[in-house]
């Protein structure tokens, strides 16, 4: 269906003394509008909560600004810059904008009338995704690895067992705290179940379906004169979230919303001290408890740049970048996927024996499974040392019919690679494990978990010629991204991301982080 918009120029007087952005960027300045990109909208109020963020993807931004003493050198073109596939892609947009009749925007807008940075983002956005359309009904993970470059993972939140377990609500509670302590950007969402309606609003006012931004993570003492949520006075520990909506308005009404008894018993100074400050109307505060009775998902994303800054939670990066190929159908030709006998079996001279890591996917639905084999002599998983360290492997998908070629800055340990180079064409696509005749022939990246004083040969030609045991497995999602998180012991390991079918073809990039040493 064929959608038409009024456009108006900035320069056209859609407002008087219009500007890129009006005194600062801040989470508040966001609203919605018409589209149905909440998921967009969310993830751009967290990017706007940090200003070493919003800069790369507003760069140069005080030349793009609006200047009234020198319209001249206003040249109606605005600059963004979005991550794609391990590069910033550059992406430039005109000044007109979509409106009403009336003249007033139909889409993403800022609480300020005159300030246009969000809208001119939206459109920008838009313009990288194909079209406005293209952004209703998405994924809030994607869009905050395109405002980041970070690592989303994305966490279904069990109600039921959270509700019961204290214990299993507490993990939880200090995992976003973590997080959040270290400046990850988090969001949360109430999946509709089967038969509900998207955005239908629930008796305590919260919208299935809709993505909320997380602000705030506190565990705060409530003194003797406050009043606790079971209605008795008293010294209390509780654990609290700050969130937002998109929409600019706070829907909650259960315990701890606007205007309730819990605010009543607790005095302005006292909330300042203790940190319970809503800073606009589109905020609210609610207990921990409430929010795991209602969401059930939530979204972390981790910047491994900004970890790098974190001597103790130091993160290294390996990339490599992967092509899912058909075979070769020259008569008589060495399957693509299959080596000479020979550099096979230098595996077995290794002191560390392989084991294999496989992603894969059902249309746009991937699953990472992450395999292993033991050391010799080794009593556990992943070799004799007993070390065990954090991995986290992501992986995105390439869009087919384009190609970038911006350059990207190195980092610490990364392995040069590009679409034409340092790619693994030897094998081909051979679907999931449930292709057993197949599966193997996918591309399969060796690597090894170090310890300090570890010095294990690495032989990249090396490849797993049978299914062995699997260390770990992520769940499949319609996403354009996978991520998966898992604590491994020291060893080598190897790691097929596959299609669901056999035969698909397309292009990957794979992104390891670790702890400890990390070497492909």
């Amino acid at each position: 269906m064929l959608t038409c918009y009024i456009f108006i120029s900035l320069s056209q007087e859609l407002c008087k003394d219009p500007r890129l952005f009006v005194d600062r960027i801040s989470t508040w300045d966001l609203h919605q509008g018409s589209l149905g990109n909440c998921w967009m909208v969310a993830a751009t109020s967290c990017l706007a909560s940090e200003p070493s963020l919003w800069k790369k993807v507003i760069p140069d931004h005080v030349e793009q600004e609006w200047n009234p003493k020198r319209p001249d050198l206003y040249a109606g073109i605005f600059h963004f810059r979005f991550w794609r596939l391990g590069r910033w892609t550059d992406v430039v947009v005109d000044d007109r904008l979509p409106v009403s009749e009336d003249g007033t925007l139909i889409f993403c807008r800022s609480a300020t009338p005159r300030e246009f940075w969000s809208a001119l983002l939206e459109k920008a956005y838009a313009k990288l995704n194909g079209c406005y359309e293209a952004l209703e009904g998405g994924n809030t993970a994607e869009a905050l690895i395109d405002f980041t470059g970070g690592v989303s993972e994305p966490l279904c939140l069990d109600r039921e067992a959270l509700t019961l377990h204290p214990d299993q609500r507490r993990a939880l509670f200090q995992t976003l705290a973590k997080a959040h302590g270290r400046r990850a950007l988090i969001t949360c969402s109430i999946r509709p179940a089967e038969g509900e309606r998207v955005e239908s609003v629930l008796d305590c006012g919260l919208v299935r379906g809709h993505a909320y931004g997380i602000t705030a993570v506190r565990n705060v003492c409530l003194g003797e004169r406050s009043l606790l949520p079971g209605g008795c006075s008293g010294t209390s520990r509780l654990c609290m979230v700050r969130m937002r909506n998109p929409w600019g308005t706070a829907d909650w009404t259960g315990p701890w919303s606007q205007g309730s008894q819990q605010w009543q018993q607790v005095g302005r100074g006292e909330r300042e001290k203790m940190g319970l400050i809503v800073r606009d109307v589109g905020e609210f505060w609610m207990e921990f408890e409430d929010f795991c009775r209602y969401f059930t998902d939530v979204v972390v994303c981790r910047l491994v740049e900004r970890a790098l800054l974190w001597p103790s939670t130091h993160w290294r990066e390996v990339r490599w970048y992967g092509e899912w190929v058909p075979a070769p159908n020259t008569p008589g030709a060495t399957p693509a996927n299959l080596l000479p006998t020979r550099q096979a079996s230098n595996l077995g001279k290794n002191t560390a024996k392989p084991g294999g890591v496989n992603q894969t996917q059902r249309g746009d639905r991937k699953e990472a499974r992450l395999g292993e084999r033991r050391r010799g002599g080794g009593g556990g998983r992943g070799g004799g040392s007993g070390g065990r360290d954090k991995v986290a492997v992501a992986k995105k998908e390439g869009e087919k019919k384009t190609r970038r070629k911006e350059e990207s800055v190195k980092k610490e340990g990364e392995v040069d690679g590009g679409w034409d180079k340092q790619m693994d064409k030897r094998s081909r696509c051979g679907g999931c494990i449930n292709h057993k005749d197949t599966f193997l022939h996918n591309p399969q990246f060796m690597f090894e978990v170090q310890g300090k004083e570890d010095e294990v040969e690495v032989n990249r030609l090396s490849r797993v010629q049978c299914v062995v045991e699997q260390a770990a497995s992520s769940v499949y999602m319609d996403s354009r991204s996978v991520a998966l998180r898992v604590t491994l012991g020291h060893g080598r390991y190897a790691l097929l991301p596959t299609t669901f079918q056999p035969g698909a073809t397309g292009r990957f990039l794979l992104r390891l982080f670790s702890h400890s040493h990390l070497r492909l």
